[in-house]
């Protein structure tokens, strides 16, 4: 059996191409690999891949129809978007790249829409049970509508990668007039984790993997650990039931507050950076998921490996 992959945004996601190599081959698929960046020179990952191409920005009108038009040109059945700004221009066009043959791994827009919006994945996840740290627009901040406990985490709403967050000491460090939307959350203090969620077609959570988040990067774990407890996964059941109609693989970030518990704070419908982590440690979801499009057996479980130890370091990919 072949199968054509294309990765969007595929920047420095060699650790997922080669996840994705790997468990085709484990299943007997002999896959092909193409890639697209703004730039796919200076892609790592769109050097590793057997072919790249460069598309517009995510936000650019001209993104889904340049997709589209490499899907049909190159009989690409799945699709993986890996960065949060291009989720929802996807999930609007999924029933277009369907039709063009491919499947794009993206929850539906109602699901990508109150995840990429930081104050509606608060109120969503509290209304479900899910407990999240105290949060509030940032007008409602300079309107005094709330009483303020300082310090607080001043962050974009639709932000992501850790783009322009700060811990506001009082309200003389919050802006006047930002550029975007932005909120006012409690400040976390304790270990924070991230976990890792596989949710099959028919909208069961097939497995949940925790990871404690030892260092970070940009955003990013650099140095990770994974842990099985107990409260991780009834988390990951409670954002399953806060979203039904989530699908595929997402991903949510976890601080164990030392006053009020475990808090989840955030949530990508994505593979998160960490996943070679989560592939090491059993929850092969690029296995799980080229299964699923290629309409064979599902192999999904939750049997994983506590305590499998990931450490990053810079490689290096030459040209010329």
């Amino acid at each position: 059996m072949r199968m054509t992959l294309l990765v969007s945004s595929a920047g420095r996601r060699v650790g997922l191409v080669e996840c994705f190599r790997s468990s085709a081959a484990a299943i007997g698929i002999e896959l092909e690999v193409l890639a697209c960046d703004r730039d796919p020179q200076f892609s790592a990952a769109c050097q590793v891949a057997d072919r790249a191409f460069a598309v517009p920005r995510c936000d650019d009108p001209e993104f889904v129809e340049t997709m589209l038009e490499i899907v049909r040109e190159n009989g690409v059945n799945l699709v993986v978007p890996t960065i949060d700004p291009e989720l929802a221009p996807l999930a609007g066009a999924a029933h277009r790249f369907r039709a063009s043959g491919a499947h794009v791994h993206v929850s539906p827009p109602g699901v990508i829409e109150v995840v990429r919006d930081k104050l509606r994945t608060a109120q969503v996840m509290e209304a479900a049970g899910v407990p999240v740290p105290w949060t509030v627009p940032l007008e409602a901040a300079h309107a005094s509508a709330y009483p303020i406990v300082w310090p607080m985490f001043l962050k974009p709403s639709g932000g992501s990668a850790s783009r322009n967050i700060k811990v506001a000491t009082s309200s003389a460090d919050l802006p006047e007039a930002p550029e975007e939307p932005m909120i006012l959350q409690q400040l976390l203090i304790g270990p924070e984790y991230t976990v890792n969620m596989y949710i099959d077609r028919e909208g069961d959570l097939r497995n949940a993997v925790a990871h404690r988040r030892l260092r970070v990067r940009a955003g990013e774990v650099e140095k990770g650990r994974t842990e099985r407890d107990p409260v991780l996964r009834r988390l990951a059941e409670g954002v399953a039931r806060a979203l039904p109609l989530a699908r595929g693989v997402l991903c949510f970030q976890v601080i164990a507050d030392e006053r009020t518990g475990p808090c989840v704070f955030d949530i990508n419908a994505r593979f998160g950076g960490g996943y070679p982590l989560v592939h090491y440690a059993g929850g092969e979801y690029t296995r799980w998921l080229l299964e699923e499009v290629a309409g064979l057996p599902s192999t999904a479980h939750d049997n994983w490996r506590a305590g499998a130890l990931m450490l990053r370091y810079d490689a290096a990919v030459f040209q010329g």
